[in-house]
């Protein structure tokens, strides 16, 4: 903008000389209109761009401050996950209507009753509604007043519970103990008496692994070395 100033200067200075005040009006009033019609954005307009393109974006802190994106979640899927949990011990039950002990397996299956939610929350939230059974509208009530107290994000909260599997369905991990059952069930470390109760693939010799078998195939009894006279002879 400052170089188009600078030429229509020299240009009010030259039909200064030529034309009179007339040309000088003229060039002034041209400036103005570029002045107003320059779209370089001021600091004022990118603070207004970057705060309409924050309050467009649903974000939330974490606990350690960052923010991060929460996806919208699909209405469809937690529906379905809401369907399978108020069947889920209930044989008789027809999925449209959800209690707080089926509530609750579905929170703690998703993760979602850790410290910050407890129990003792959801029991509190739930018996507001002054109903054994909640169906699928007056559960979105039960978590948007769950989630409003507790300030945790609703989104969140259902993400979790839409994405955690069929009821019962837990992503656990082998840990210590199964390690430690493994290695106690090898019979290839077994030593002493043990060792003998054992065939080389590790399967069990019966009684003939517990006891010392009398062998009475031979002419005598206790004979032992049967099949061995040609071999010697």
């Amino acid at each position: 903008m400052y170089s188009h100033v600078a030429i229509h200067r020299s240009i009010i200075m030259s039909d200064r000389q030529q034309n009179g005040s007339d040309a000088v009006d003229k060039a002034t009033v041209e400036v103005a209109q570029m002045a107003l019609e320059d779209p370089a954005p001021t600091g004022d307009s990118k603070g207004a761009i970057a705060k309409s393109t924050e309050n467009n974006t649903a974000s939330k802190k974490e606990d350690n401050g960052t923010a991060c994106v929460v996806a919208p979640v699909s209405t469809a899927a937690f529906k379905e996950q809401f369907k399978a949990f108020s069947k889920f011990g209930d044989t008789k039950s027809d999925g449209k209507h959800l209690t707080l002990s089926q509530s609750d397996k579905w929170m703690k299956q998703a993760k979602v009753i850790d410290k910050k939610i407890t129990t003792t929350d959801t029991g509190i939230h739930f018996k507001k509604l002054k109903s054994m059974k909640l169906t699928f509208e007056d559960y979105n009530k039960f978590l948007e007043d769950l989630a409003k107290t507790k300030k945790v994000e609703l989104e969140e909260i259902k993400s979790k519970m839409a994405n955690c599997g069929a009821p019962g369905v837990h992503n656990a991990t082998p840990g210590k103990a199964a390690e430690t059952v493994a290695r106690l069930t090898d019979t290839s470390r077994y030593t002493g008496s043990h060792k003998q109760r054992f065939d080389e693939s590790g399967k069990g010799k019966g009684i003939s692994g517990r006891k010392d078998m009398a062998d009475n195939s031979g002419y005598v009894s206790g004979y032992g070395h049967k099949n061995t006279y040609d071999k010697t002879h």
